[in-house]
């Protein structure tokens, strides 16, 4: 489509005329999704659509600092369960409660942290009760 609409003939004629060639000669045929039905035609419409799909493609995310800072300790607690020996629980541990201390002393924008450094001989408590119970015997470093 690198030719100008000619004088004298309306937009949407000589955009049809493009199409229609262009279609004639399979300029169409190869392309991702040929022949397949638009994907979420059953869902509201929604103006910023292709920003989440972008976001979803590209597993990203935006949160605010405080919401991701609990899912980031939620997510070692849920690691340091699941750690090899007590000095990944403690290091799992350390990094995020460092993340918490700071986001206490000064806050970041967004909702409130609600959020206190994690106690982590408590954690390594139950994580050495939990490999007892399970048989796994003495917690290797």
């Amino acid at each position: 489509m690198t030719e100008r609409k000619p004088p004298g003939v309306s937009f949407e004629t000589w955009a049809d005329r493009q199409i229609r060639e262009a279609e004639e000669r399979g300029d169409f045929s190869d392309l991702p999704g040929f022949g397949k039905p638009l994907p979420n035609l059953d869902r509201p419409y929604d103006e910023l659509w292709w920003v989440k799909e972008k976001m979803h493609r590209e597993n990203l995310s935006f949160l605010p600092p405080t919401l991701v800072l609990r899912k980031e300790a939620e997510d070692a607690l849920a690691a340091a369960a699941e750690a090899p020996s007590e000095r990944a629980v403690r290091e799992l541990l350390a990094g995020v409660n460092e993340k918490i201390r700071e986001a206490i002393r000064r806050p970041p924008p967004g909702p409130p942290l609600n959020l206190a450094p994690i106690d982590i001989d408590e954690v390594v408590r139950e994580w050495r009760e939990r490999r007892t119970a399970d048989g796994k015997g003495d917690p290797v470093d």
